[in-house]
């Protein structure tokens, strides 16, 4: 132990160790009597403790141990809120961000600290100060400041209703040219996530098309795997508006989302792009920007049953919506050719969700008399025949 702390349970644990498991394990019992221990609760130095661990490193220094140092002072809201206080002076901001970045890296206790003072929303304000001077200093401090604190749960919809220029302000850091621009970005974009996580609808119903713009910019770019991530989860939480998707798809958000798949991303990237694609096949300026792309059904076809259970559900999702309203002598061919009627057989077979099954029977059924009379190399077309007929 480092800095020895006891918990209200009486349980000495090192602090570093605690704060780990309590802020960033997400837990709420102490590891050894499994008694609730809120995140809030009070750790108290074990100065006893750490002085008779300080002594034991004294004794044993001819042995190559090394005394550990006495841990600094807690880091306290007024100091806090000085530094907030001194990023109104021009000259200090830079030092003053720099200082707030290095106390959050530090420890979850400062970030508790820094939270609570409210330092959150004074970023938030900095950031949408320097969208209105056009001042691109700070902002990358600022951004990296809030990903390491983060924004806690609730906060943010009071944070959108207090100031409507925040969701403008990020939207404009990601199309400003600085130095460190991928990361300063990913960190946007996850910061609008958060924001954007427990938005009104109010808010989801105000944003412009530029935002989506940018946001299928970072999709382009692929900046880094997080601030992929999080683009596509901004993307989700827009959606379920139809004015939204019709903006999503004009900014080309169906391509990008094509071919960031046909990279093979990771597992979760491919479930939220998959979800974020099957919202957008449910108008028809998105089925036609998919069936435009030539791996589009391919792509789709290829994950069911390879990825989780998480995919296969809006993977059919779309394949239905094409098949429904989209399903032309040319998509039909396709959907042969690319083996994605043969997955659809498969799935039959499959031990998954009945509800799935009843979507693919569905999309069979729909264009069985077309399917039928195609040269098929696929031995489950007698499964395809069964199901018609049982139907």
């Amino acid at each position: 132990m480092k800095d020895p702390v006891t918990t209200i349970t009486g349980i000495t644990y090192d602090r570093e160790s605690i704060e780990r498991w309590l802020f960033t394990g997400g837990n709420t019992t102490c590891p050894v009597t499994k008694q609730p221990l809120p995140k809030d609760s009070d750790l108290t130095p074990n100065h006893t403790l750490r002085r008779l661990i300080q002594a034991w490193c004294t004794e044993n220094a001819s042995h190559g141990v090394d005394r550990i140092p006495t841990p600094k002072p807690c880091l306290d809201k007024a100091y806090v809120l000085k530094l907030i206080k001194n990023l109104s002076h021009h000259k200090l901001q830079i030092k003053t961000l720099t200082q707030m970045e290095l106390l959050a890296a530090e420890s979850e206790r400062n970030k508790k600290c820094m939270v609570q003072a409210g330092l959150p929303k004074a970023m938030l304000v900095f950031i949408v100060s320097c969208f209105e001077n056009g001042q691109v200093s700070g902002i990358e401090e600022a951004l990296s400041i809030l990903c390491l604190i983060k924004i806690p749960g609730g906060e943010s919809r009071e944070f959108l209703c207090e100031n409507d220029k925040i969701i403008e302000s990020l939207t404009w850091v990601l199309g400003c040219k600085m130095e460190n621009s991928a990361t300063v970005k990913s960190h946007a974009v996850s910061v609008l996530r958060i924001l954007l996580e427990d938005a009104s609808s109010g808010v989801l119903e105000r944003l412009k098309p530029e935002f989506f713009e940018r946001i299928v910019g970072v999709l382009r770019e692929k900046i880094t795997q997080q601030g992929i991530k999080s683009a596509l989860e901004v993307l989700l939480y827009a959606c379920p508006l139809g004015r939204n998707r019709k903006m999503m798809v004009q900014s080309g958000a169906v391509f990008e989302l094509i071919e960031l798949e046909l990279g093979s991303p990771e597992r979760r990237t491919t479930e939220l792009n998959l979800g974020v694609l099957s919202h957008l096949c449910c108008c028809a300026e998105g089925r036609a920007q998919f069936l435009s792309h030539g791996g589009g059904i391919a792509v789709v076809a290829m994950r069911i049953l390879r990825v989780s259970p998480a995919v296969d559900d809006p993977a059919i999702l779309i394949l239905s919506s094409i098949c429904k309203f989209s399903g032309t002598s040319m998509v039909i061919k396709e959907m042969v050719d690319v083996k994605a009627v043969s997955k659809l057989c498969v799935l039959l077979q499959a031990d998954c969700a009945p509800y799935l099954k009843d979507k693919a029977k569905e999309i069979l059924r729909s264009h069985f008399d077309e399917w039928k009379n195609f040269p098929c190399n696929f031995s489950s077309l007698s499964c395809l025949l069964e199901y018609k007929v049982s139907s």
